[in-house]
């Protein structure tokens, strides 16, 4: 079945985007303007001195520090009035021609360097190039997390897909077998959302939640999958191990996200797949009740049977460790309904042999019967493994059908694992064994 994300990316018109361009630009170029001016107001001032002055100080034993380059020289002196006790910071040019500064000297002229000041080098070596790295690498990020804008815009957004109810491949009940009850139970759930005031009417209330319990493959996602099929309602899948992040508050952020897209589109379901990855039991953890989990826990336990209403949102939610759910999000208000999804018995299995057959070509006397008398205790995930790889194995050996010897060596195939041949064994390990 296809799945599509809610938040499909829309065609942006050329005018707009070279409006949001322009935008951005000129964003840019404001923030470099003030920081540039911010920088001229917050920077230490240093006064400018001549060479002579520099060295009529450096007589005098003025100088507190200095630092000699090659075009310039910079430092503190001791300023000359009373009114000031700190050292007063100075830049000079010193004049490279020796003979030159001792003819000046000797007839008292006041002399000076001038400071080179490229203004264009300093804005490019000090502003330009470092903001144009970080533009650079926050495209890239932008780029990589899927997303226009702010690359941690996306942190608080739901993980949440949306199916596509025009969607001619979607699953439908009648490709889920072996668990009737369980079908039934969602049928009415199907049937509360068409048809809401054949039960209002009673003064019946629509259960806010149904929780579906089973061991591993025995077809809880598939149900959930034949629900989005039937429905006829907006249908949203999310993984509950979607929610947890190592960001702090993430967790609740994301919660509140998919119950308000959930809303705007009410009526509707909201199917969550491993409940119990965020679900747990609180107070069991080593973070105690300042953990993440726990708080991402709280967040849903309050978007489900709070104060703010929840109309006409059904949360289906599927687990196979119902023992370490938290004894709050088990009540009626919450969860209203468990449907337990069981392992099926041999009727069950043979309709599922019979669902997973449909596009296999069986030869006409092979008995599904006798498949499903030999696969007790397998799950629908087992029996379609067996289905599938009784189909490898006649393709392997180039035959036009699957015929028993293949759905019986499958059999073993999914208990056991693939024929050993190269596992020989003498005629007296034999006998011991």
């Amino acid at each position: 079945m296809k799945i599509t994300n809610k938040k499909t990316p829309r065609k942006i018109p050329k005018n707009l985007k070279t409006k949001k361009t322009g935008f951005s630009i000129g964003y840019l170029l404001l923030f470099l303007v003030v920081l540039y001016i911010i920088q001229m107001f917050l920077s230490p001032k240093t006064g400018e001195i001549t060479y002579s002055q520099f060295r009529e100080y450096l007589s005098a034993g003025k100088i507190v520090d200095c630092t000699v380059g090659e075009k310039v020289i910079k430092g503190h002196y001791e300023s000359m009035t009373s009114e000031q006790n700190k050292p007063v910071a100075f830049i000079t040019v010193p004049v490279q021609d020796i003979k030159l500064v001792n003819e000046l000297e000797s007839k008292n002229v006041k002399f000076k360097g001038e400071v080179e000041n490229n203004f264009l080098r300093n804005m490019i070596m000090w502003w330009i190039f470092p903001f144009l790295i970080i533009g650079i690498a926050w495209f890239f990020i932008s780029k990589k997390m899927g997303g226009m804008g702010s690359p941690f815009a996306s942190f608080g957004k739901a993980k949440i897909k949306l199916y596509a109810a025009e969607d001619a491949k979607k699953t439908t009940f009648s490709d889920v077998a072996g668990c009737d009850e369980a079908k039934e139970e969602l049928e009415e759930i199907i049937e509360y959302l068409k048809y809401p005031q054949k039960f209002q009417k009673l003064g019946g209330k629509i259960p806010k939640g149904v929780l579906l319990i089973g061991p591993p493959g025995t077809g809880k996602t598939l149900l959930a999958k034949a629900v989005a099929g039937e429905s006829g309602v907006p249908f949203f899948s999310i993984s509950g191990s979607d929610f947890v992040e190592m960001f702090v508050g993430m967790g609740a952020a994301r919660v509140r996200d998919m119950f308000a897209q959930a809303k705007q589109k009410a009526p509707c379901i909201v199917f969550i797949d491993e409940l119990d990855s965020v679900g747990r039991q609180r107070g069991a953890g080593l973070g105690g009740g300042h953990d993440e989990r726990e708080q991402t826990l709280n967040q849903l336990l309050a978007e489900m049977d709070g104060f703010t209403s929840n109309s006409g949102v059904i949360i289906i939610a599927a687990t196979n460790r119902p023992d370490v759910l938290d004894s709050a999000l088990l009540r009626p208000g919450r969860f209203d309904r468990q449907v337990t999804v069981d392992r099926p018995d041999l009727i069950g299995r043979e309709e599922i042999l019979k669902v997973h057959a449909k596009d296999v070509k069986i030869e006409p006397n092979g008995n599904l019967n006798t498949i499903a008398k030999r696969t007790p205790g397998f799950s629908g995930a087992d029996l379609a493994n067996v289905i599938n790889e009784a189909a490898l194995l006649a393709a392997r050996r180039d035959k036009n059908f699957v015929e028993m010897p293949e759905l019986e060596e499958s059999i073993e195939r999914v208990i056991a694992g693939p024929e050993r041949k190269s596992r020989v064994i003498s005629d007296e390990e034999k006998s011991i064994v």
